[in-house]
């Protein structure tokens, strides 16, 4: 029996233009392991637990395991859902978008280079295996998946990349159509350049938000959490060093002793611990050097308004406007550690 691609059983989303859209991150991807932290290949599994939660991730050699740079894919493939639901458009786990619009709104360039470091992340993001409990019902217990269900890329008759699509799991569209657990992030967030700084924003941003007391953390619970393969000894060297830095947009990092990371946020206008305002109603059918910069110019892979006209009108459908709709079992996961993690003055 010959199986079907999956995208042919969704309607297509063609991506949005984002020109000042904030951001958007799923919450349960903030602060749990469920990427590498380090640009070299990672091929030694992820296994966290705490409480029920349970997250395995594991990697296919040849690619090695998705990493924190590669989820700027994801955090992008959120902002579009979002972006579209706002306006009344119907979403789709199924995006088509081009390389352009993908690299300019996650900070990188849009030379050659990155095109082929965007195509990398892809394959890691579609060959990372991924077991988790969050957000299943009473009676399932873990679910498996990839981060890209498949992808592609569309060329020209001269071979050049026009477009490209990939399918999202189920899983994490459905943590994005529920608005409780999206959060709005810093755009400044996508120039930190550590692995260990990127997750810690994700941290600060998830637990911390613009609370005056801010959210204190052990440092062994943060290295638990971060999935990091450093020593604690060197984790801790390297919170130190940052916390020195201070780099993360939005807030101060500050030690409380040897083994307490005091995080609050820097006074003025930024963004609360609210998630994004309404539920979505409009559901739908359902590193290693990460997406690099090399300060190239603007290539041929960039796009504008009739970006995505090779792929017939059959192929791609009213824009966003049809789709199936589905129910949302969303189970939320707010549980806490009262013995590693506090908030308000120590």
């Amino acid at each position: 029996m010959t199986t079907l691609p999956e995208r042919t059983m969704l309607d297509p989303f063609v991506a949005l233009p984002e020109e000042g859209v904030s951001p958007r991150d799923q919450r349960d991807l903030m602060e749990r392991p469920f990427f590498s932290l380090a640009k070299g290949r990672r091929t030694r599994p992820v296994l966290y637990k705490a409480g029920d939660t349970e997250v395995q991730i594991y990697a296919m050699p040849e690619h090695g395991m998705a990493t924190i740079w590669d989820a700027d894919i994801l955090i992008w493939a959120a902002t579009q859902i979002v972006e579209a639901a706002d306006h009344g458009l119907r979403t789709s786990r199924f995006l088509r978008f081009t390389p352009y619009q993908i690299l300019r709104a996650t900070g990188r360039d849009t030379g050659f280079r990155q095109y082929r470091l965007l195509k990398a992340a892809l394959q890691r993001l579609q060959s990372t295996v991924v077991l988790t409990t969050i957000r299943q019902g009473l009676n399932w217990r873990r679910h498996q998946f990839s981060w890209i269900g498949e992808w592609q890329e569309l060329v020209d008759g001269s071979g050049r990349c026009r477009g490209m699509e990939f399918v999202l799991p189920d899983w994490f569209y459905r943590g994005v159509l529920d608005r409780s657990l999206v959060l709005t992030i810093d755009p400044a967030y996508f120039r930190l350049t550590g692995g260990i700084e990127r997750w810690l924003y994700r941290v600060a941003r998830k637990h911390a938000g613009r609370q005056p007391s801010g959210w204190a953390f052990e440092i062994r619970h943060l290295h638990t959490k971060s999935g990091s393969l450093a020593r604690l000894s060197d984790f801790a060297l390297d919170l130190r060093q940052i916390a020195a830095r201070q780099p993360l947009p939005g807030y101060r990092l500050a030690f409380k002793g040897r083994d307490l990371l005091w995080i609050t946020p820097i006074a003025g206008p930024h963004l609360s611990t609210e998630s994004v305002d309404k539920p979505v109603t409009a559901l739908g059918t359902s590193g290693a050097a990460g997406i690099g910069t090399s300060g190239a110019s603007l290539s041929v892979h960039q796009a504008h308004e009739t970006q995505l006209t090779l792929w017939s009108a059959s192929e791609t459908g009213a824009r966003n406007l049809e789709s199936n709709l589905e129910d949302s079992n969303i189970v939320g996961d707010a549980r806490s550690t009262r013995r590693t993690t506090r908030r308000g003055p120590p």
